[in-house]
């Protein structure tokens, strides 16, 4: 086994393809990606053995933009046969011997023609498991050191690659999707998007610290008010910029100023500095790029979640220049700073990026 196996959306393989080309060869690492269009994943095939197991420990999937997960596997088992498709799976596990693996997840791509197979996929996890646990692959927790959970990933009917990823560095959502319903309160399904991003970069144990009733965010480009409702609903108070109109229960809570400006243009109010600015505007990415850096250099604010709007064409480079630009500006104004980068499952032609300034 020395290939891994990356889960992204389907129509973003290219960029995955070229994202974990850059990243392995950071490490050393060096191989070629195979890519097939709408397919939902990428497979990385390493030159030196045992290099995918090394990507799989070191390289870490939060530093990975358009990856939802990453596993380790084999060659694509093929024509398993109906009558009994867990002889050929054990036999590669068999080959792998995983002995620190506390659980096993049967996926698919995310696809609508992969898809189909999810129920078919729920009814095999329970006698494969009872057969990895038989065969002594399972029952480790998950908590060890370098303890795994093993993989298996439905391409089509018949059709899988067997593999694993260490639970230190893995998804905990099947097939690497967060599961999050739409409230029914929210003024637009937009707000799915700033949640998963507050799932995904600010770890759950902080998240009562870091959203408190005395803060003050801001959301530029806020009509309706999809992203302001998430801040607003863990306590802060927002001052909403956009010519629209802002969602009636928004002004009820009395925790929003609706600011009928500009968002290139609006300032937060003097001797002010913000807690947290959202912002969600339909802009050349690079445009959106230098209005975060400008917020964030001249102190008008501490933290900040925003979109980038891609192109339909050189995607992945796009990304890298918004990137490299707002670190290097950052970095040349004397910022200590953090910034995490993702293409988010309720993401569609975007990706959503976390920058906090760090005292």
């Amino acid at each position: 086994m020395n290939k891994l196996a990356l889960y992204c959306r389907a129509g973003f393989e290219k960029e995955m393809a070229g994202e974990i080309n850059d990243k392995a060869a950071q490490l050393g690492v060096f191989g070629f990606a195979s890519v097939k269009e709408n397919s939902g994943y990428v497979i990385f095939e390493c030159y030196q053995p045992g290099d995918a197991d090394r990507l799989a420990r070191e390289l870490n999937l939060k530093d990975l933009i358009f990856a939802r997960q990453m596993i380790v596997v084999g060659d694509l088992l093929q024509n398993l046969p109906e009558q009994d498709r867990i002889s050929p799976i054990l036999e590669q596990y068999q080959t792998l011997n995983p002995i620190n693996s506390s659980d096993v997840v049967v996926e698919t791509p995310d696809t609508n023609e992969a898809k189909e197979l999810l129920t078919f996929c729920r009814k095999f996890t329970v006698p494969l498991r009872n057969h990895l646990k038989k065969a002594g692959y399972l029952g480790k927790s998950a908590q060890a050191r370098n303890s795994m959970t093993l993989h298996i990933l439905f391409i089509r009917s018949g059709c899988c690659y067997v593999g694993y990823a260490y639970n230190h560095n893995r998804s905990p959502f099947l097939m690497g999707i967060p599961r999050l319903k739409f409230p029914a309160e929210a003024p637009s399904r937009s707000t799915l998007k700033l949640e998963e991003a507050i799932l995904t970069f600010i770890p759950q144990a902080e998240e009562k610290k870091r959203f408190t009733d005395s803060m003050t965010g801001v959301d530029l480009g806020a009509c309706p008010g999809g992203w302001t409702y998430q801040l607003v609903k863990r306590g802060v108070f927002v001052y909403a910029v956009d010519h629209g109109k802002m969602a009636a229960s928004l002004h009820e809570t009395g925790r929003i100023e609706h600011c009928a400006e500009d968002g290139f243009k609006f300032q937060p109010p003097k001797r002010k500095t913000i807690d947290w600015l959202v912002c969600d505007m339909v802009e050349q990415p690079i445009r959106i790029s230098k209005l975060i850096a400008k917020w964030l250099i001249n102190g008008w604010c501490r933290e900040t979640i925003f979109n980038l709007k891609l192109p339909m064409k050189k995607r992945y480079q796009e990304v890298q220049l918004c990137l490299n630009y707002l670190s290097e500006e950052l970095a040349k104004n004397g910022f200590r700073f953090s910034i995490q980068a993702k293409h988010l499952y309720h993401d569609r032609e975007e990706i959503t990026v976390h920058i906090a300034v760090l005292k």
